[in-house]
């Protein structure tokens, strides 16, 4: 939903057509993330994925139009070979203008706040797009969307995400603790991609920082103040919590109080995996104080 909404704002800026398209239900594809949305591009381009790209040759970009549709898929034959899928499957998608859609949505999807998007159904169209809030039993179940004769109602729910720079078993752990979690995990080993992976993140996400270069980590961690993470674990011993905080200060990043380091709640934590639980107990527990403080 991110990387959708920050396409559909840049063309919105330049006076560009852009359209937005989502899974509304689908039968016998694959595990898919549902958060998946595409921007459609006028020169034929596809900014994200739909059922992990399985479908985005099968919307197409309408130039002009100014109304919103439902596109049903069947895949079968030689496509669905070609995905993966023996017996077939189907889905609906929903395709609009992002001219059409609410302004506020673009707000919401780039802070990734939770937003039931709603549109009146008539002859296969889609019109009258408003937005509101998603309430907590709706929220709970995730990104999701509801179907009837007249009308549309998608809720965008966007998932948690662990952004991890460095290598090794605490990695591997750290994965497994977050996926069981439902959150989205993405690791780097190197400071470059580190830097990328932590700019991208929101206050809802969490990142871990952990490596034996003090030069490389630190950038790293910089990179992970300059974000709105929600919780910043830094895995080191103090020396290294010390290090890391004398390259930052000499680069005049002194306001450390973001960061939890050493990471980690006090268990004794004696190998990788424990030190892994540690710390993601330590982002579950930062996180659900601050949730329920706002």
């Amino acid at each position: 939903m991110y990387g959708a909404a920050i396409t559909a704002v840049s063309c919105l800026r330049a006076n560009t057509e852009a359209h937005i398209a989502w899974m509304v239900s689908s039968k016998g594809l694959p595990a898919h993330d549902p958060t998946e949305v595409v921007t459609l591009t006028a020169g034929g381009g596809y900014i994200g994925s739909l059922c992990n790209g399985i479908l985005n040759q099968h919307v197409e970009f309408i130039p002009g139009s100014t109304r919103g549709r439902l596109v049903n898929i069947e895949l079968s034959g030689t496509d669905a070979l070609i995905a993966g899928i023996p017996d077939g499957g189907i889905a609906t998608v929903a395709i609009a203008p992002a001219a059409v859609l609410p302004e506020p949505l673009w707000a919401a999807l780039l802070e990734r706040t939770p937003v039931m998007l709603s549109a009146t159904i008539e002859n296969g169209t889609l019109d009258g797009f408003t937005l509101g809030p998603v309430d907590d039993a709706i929220e709970g179940s995730g990104t999701r969307s509801e179907l009837s004769d007249q009308q549309l109602r998608s809720c965008f729910v966007p998932v948690q995400r662990l952004a991890v720079f460095g290598n090794g078993p605490i990695v591997d752990a750290l994965t497994t603790y977050a996926s069981a979690l439902g959150w989205q995990v993405a690791a780097a080993g190197e400071p470059e991609r580190g830097i990328g992976l932590m700019n991208a993140l929101s206050h809802i996400d969490s990142a871990v920082i952990m490596g034996h270069d003090v030069e490389s980590s630190s950038r790293v961690l910089e990179a992970a103040l300059e974000s709105d993470a929600g919780y910043i674990g830094s895995i080191g011993a103090p020396r290294m919590q010390d290090q890391r905080a004398d390259w930052l200060a000499y680069r005049g990043v002194t306001d450390l109080s973001r960061v939890h380091g050493p990471a980690g709640l006090d268990i004794a934590a004696s190998n990788s995996a424990e030190i892994a639980l540690s710390v993601i107990a330590e982002a579950v527990g930062h996180h659900n104080r601050r949730a329920s403080a706002e």
